[in-house]
């Protein structure tokens, strides 16, 4: 025992609390040559679904109004419930912040697509034609891009929050025109969000992994 006592000694090891060693190795953990590269990993991959997302989505646009009737230059007010893709002092966010706005954005459009593909089905049933299918699609990518983001939060050692509530709120009552220009609303706003993302996600992978909470002031300097 006294022999084991002094070669920890010599490794500076005495005297530390469990504690404590719990946390260096956490940061040794983050600091390996394969924690490094799977950040790097999940940060290009999830570039390359950020930027597959907002090319369907922009389609996506095109057959929505195409199919509802609409003029696509036609402006839609800020639509209650959809996160807003621009952010004050974007700069200074830090990298953890930007996984945790991006993660609490797509879980919300993972609830109103998934409004709007209910929505649509009521309206035309088996008419539907390529609208149904295409928001199928985006609903998919946006919830494993959702999944892709808890990936990266737990490699940041930050759990992913839990969603609220079980179910979710019901839809606001509108009429046929109103419901189609909350789903322009909605579907311009994920292409902006999609944009973000990949520039959040370039941030980054700047740095490596359990930098993100510093990630922003260095950002800021």
């Amino acid at each position: 025992m006294h022999q084991l006592s002094k070669g920890l000694s010599s490794l500076g090891c005495a005297g530390t609390a469990p504690g404590a060693w719990d946390g260096r190795w956490a940061m040794a953990a983050a600091d390996t040559p394969s924690a490094s590269l799977r950040h790097h990993d999940l940060c290009s991959r999830g570039i390359r679904l950020a930027r597959k997302m907002r090319s369907d989505v922009t389609d996506l646009l095109d057959i929505y109004v195409e199919q509802q009737g609409l003029d696509a230059s036609i402006s839609v007010a800020a639509v209650e419930g959809v996160p807003v893709a621009a952010a004050e002092r974007w700069a200074e966010q830090t990298g953890t912040q930007r996984l945790l706005d991006n993660l609490a954005a797509y879980r919300a459009f993972r609830v109103l697509l998934a409004q709007m593909l209910e929505e649509q089905r009521e309206q035309l049933g088996d008419a539907d034609g390529e609208l149904g299918p295409a928001l199928a699609a985006v609903l998919l990518q946006v919830s494993a891009f959702a999944y892709h983001l808890e990936e990266l939060l737990e490699l940041e050692s930050r759990r992913a929050p839990a969603e609220e509530g079980s179910e979710p709120p019901a839809p606001p009552r509108l009429s046929l025109f109103e419901q189609k220009l909350r789903g322009l609303g909605v579907l311009r706003e994920l292409a902006q969000w999609a944009v973000r993302s990949v520039r959040d996600l370039r941030q980054l992978a700047k740095h490596g992994p359990g930098s993100g909470a510093a990630l922003g002031m260095a950002e800021s300097q």
